[in-house]
């Protein structure tokens, strides 16, 4: 009287487990697909030790876009710097390397001058000069001394020159519009110009509005300042990547940063690493240090 029990029992059994076996079969054949599709959302980071500039130096695949800029703007103009060749060192001044080369990976390719003068703002404000220079946009480069004093290019092209205590115009020399002229500018807003008169220029922004061209800065004697080169932006995960830049002391070559913490994405850096503090290779900030022109 035992039997039937014992067959539904067994033919249970049978059916319950010929319907995991079913589908686990089932999840494995779903699963191969999904993993190819996930692979494909991975993002990797690509340097193109050929490529000559930001923009095509350091690439990645995946969800990634490069934040969407006008051919016009600074941002363009920052992603389109030209790179020396990707063995180059960062050299000084006085055509020393830098003695510290885990610092950076690539070098830009823009005079630094023959005076100890192009240190972390001065390179800052070089390039922000020279973007408007090119563009022949002259009523749009100028920058405040330390003292307050507005150092603006257009009344140094006309020949006029800072008097003597650096708070007035004294016409001084004929209307002049080359590279020369212009450098001996810039050398004259490097001297008497700095973090300290540049933290005051700059607007303060919030983190999440972080776009190429903003300045992490911290004022002071000794402060220092680096610029966001490039951005990047994750279309699934809404993550930024960016990349920084600076100059150092003693003055030197402009310089795209390592990033040391996390070595598999660098130069690229993720806004979500920065929340509370942005290590950079010589400098540490914090978030309320993030500034725009």
């Amino acid at each position: 009287m035992n039997y039937p029990i014992f067959s539904t029992l067994v033919f249970f059994s049978l059916s319950i487990f010929g319907c995991n076996n079913q589908e686990t079969i089932d999840v494995k054949s779903e699963s191969k697909p999904k993993q190819i599709q996930q692979e494909n959302k991975v993002v990797k980071f690509i340097t193109d030790s050929s490529a000559i500039t930001i923009g095509t130096r350091f690439g990645f695949s995946g969800p990634l876009k490069r934040q969407e800029v006008d051919q016009n703007s600074f941002q363009f103009y920052l992603r389109n710097l030209v790179l020396k060749p990707i063995e180059s060192e960062v050299r000084l001044y006085n055509g020393d390397s830098k003695w510290n080369n885990n610092v950076y990976c690539s070098v830009v390719d823009l005079p630094i001058g023959k005076k100890d003068l192009h240190q972390c703002a001065d390179a800052i404000m070089h390039l922000k000069a020279r973007y408007h220079y090119e563009r022949q946009e002259y009523d749009s480069i100028g920058f405040h001394f330390v003292n307050g004093f507005y150092c603006d290019y257009r009344h140094w092209k006309d020949g006029y020159r800072t008097s003597s205590n650096k708070t007035a115009w004294v016409r001084k020399a004929e209307p002049n519009n080359s590279e020369e002229t212009f450098w001996r500018y810039l050398e004259t807003v490097f001297m008497f110009a700095g973090t300290a008169s540049l933290t005051n220029e700059l607007k303060p922004i919030e983190l999440t509005e972080l776009r190429a061209g903003d300045v992490f800065i911290r004022g002071g004697s000794p402060g220092h300042a680096v610029v966001v080169l490039d951005l990047a932006i994750d279309t699934l995960k809404n993550e930024k990547y960016f990349i920084l830049g600076q100059s150092y002391m003693p003055a030197q070559d402009l310089q795209v940063l390592k990033n040391n913490k996390y070595e598999d994405i660098s130069p690229w850096v993720s806004l979500t690493s920065v929340q509370y503090i942005v290590s950079t290779p010589e400098w540490t900030f914090e978030p309320e240090n993030l500034k725009r022109f």
